[in-house]
């Protein structure tokens, strides 16, 4: 078949009352950006549904899978467009259809009619009715099954006819930019590009912040988190990475507190630092990747004390899952092999060999105290000196 056009469906959206219009705007500005690079594409709204039709050639295979990561969209039909509206012409242009989507018809089906133009002088019953008939008559080896069928025929008749059978599954969601902004500490493992992955798709525009530390970590590992932003920004659009050169706090909290409080008081200056660059760039939360239990630094006790520092709120999509969960979404995404590169990050490199996991605040601000005078000019050198890369895919 040779589409010209495509149906989008969305679901939540269709929640938002008098302000889905807001979000159905920015759904096709987002898909507008997305298949901009892919050719020429006209896309519209029109009564819960978007409209992308084709101006130029294009690859459908490109396109789809384009429109596949535009959070807000739960399918993707590729439709016919027919500008006849009266009967016949529906019908010649089902059995056309039916007759060129399928190499074989010996398959059950039901026709399911949509008549958003109520001036149609047939009820949608009665066009499911008669194309069913007539179907039947064109491919005497399909049969009609109206509860389990193995293909559905949709027909939507509005001041112009759609006909399709295929819903490619979207990503759902809702569309990036509807929410606010979120600054998400984005490493190079396999958890936080998966937690920014999550918030965005939640319409959350998100900026992420990389804890560099030479020469304890390569260059190698920093274009890793690179590839990682950007492979989200493939959905999220594109991401802004706020490199921060962290070794030197690293090292004053290494050479000054217990080392079994290394990994909790490091990550205690880390959500300082992102809140910072979370208020100078308009963000309302920031982003982890955190799971209760997955390491020491992720008991709740851990978490409690980490989040006492913090003045606004920490998302953390990942923290009821297990590690195979975020492994299957890292997959579906294609952060996993990249992430499994074995260049180390600054939260591995000054691990302890036995770190608190039932830390106590008292204690940490205990140990913290003896930092004064010697962190803060490090803590203000380092938002000095913030490297800023923009990350965004081939289609942002």
């Amino acid at each position: 078949m040779d589409y010209k056009a495509f149906m989008i469906k969305y679901a939540e959206i269709g929640t938002k009352g008098k302000n889905r219009y807001i979000f159905e705007d920015i759904l096709c500005r987002n898909i507008n950006r997305k298949l901009k690079p892919l050719g020429d594409f006209y896309v519209r709204k029109e009564q819960g549904r978007i409209f992308v039709e084709a101006n130029s050639d294009y690859d459908y295979e490109d396109v789809v899978e384009a429109l596949g990561k535009v959070f807000g969209i739960v399918g993707i039909c590729p439709v016919v467009v027919l500008n006849e509206t009266d009967f016949d012409s529906i019908k010649n242009a089902v059995i056309t259809y039916v007759d060129k989507a399928y190499r074989k018809h010996n398959f059950t089906f039901k026709v399911n009619t949509r008549r958003n133009d109520k001036s149609f002088p047939m009820t949608s019953m009665e066009v499911n009715s008669e194309l069913g008939h007539y179907l039947l008559e064109a491919f005497p080896d399909m049969k009609v099954d109206v509860h389990e069928p193995e293909e559905i025929i949709n027909v939507e008749i509005r001041k112009t006819v759609y006909i399709y059978s295929i819903t490619i599954p979207g990503p759902g969601g809702l569309p990036v930019g509807t929410n606010g902004k979120g600054m998400a500490l984005l490493s190079g493992g396999i958890d936080s590009p998966v937690a920014t992955y999550m918030i965005a798709k939640r319409g959350v525009k998100m900026e992420a912040v990389y804890y560099n530390a030479p020469p304890f970590t390569s260059e190698r590992a920093k274009q890793k988190v690179i590839d990682l932003a950007t492979i989200v920004a493939d959905y999220a659009g594109s991401i802004r990475l706020h490199i921060v050169n962290f070794a030197e706090i690293q090292k004053a909290i290494y050479d000054n507190c217990p080392h079994e409080e290394l990994t909790i008081i490091m990550k205690r200056y880390m959500i300082k630092i992102a809140e910072e660059l979370a208020k100078a760039n308009d963000c309302q939360i920031t982003v982890t990747g955190e799971s209760i239990g997955q390491v020491s630094s992720q008991t709740v006790f851990s978490l409690a004390v980490i989040n006492d520092v913090a003045t606004m709120p920490v998302m953390r999509p990942c923290i009821g899952m297990d590690k195979q969960e975020i492994v299957d979404i890292s997959e579906k995404i294609g952060s996993y092999e990249t992430s499994i590169l074995p260049y180390e990050d600054c939260c591995t490199t000054f691990v302890a060999k036995h770190p608190v996991t039932k830390p106590i605040l008292s204690a940490i601000e205990k140990s913290e105290a003896k930092l004064e005078g010697i962190i803060e000019p490090l803590y203000q050198k380092a938002l000095e000196t913030v490297e800023v890369i923009t990350c965004r895919s081939g289609n942002n």
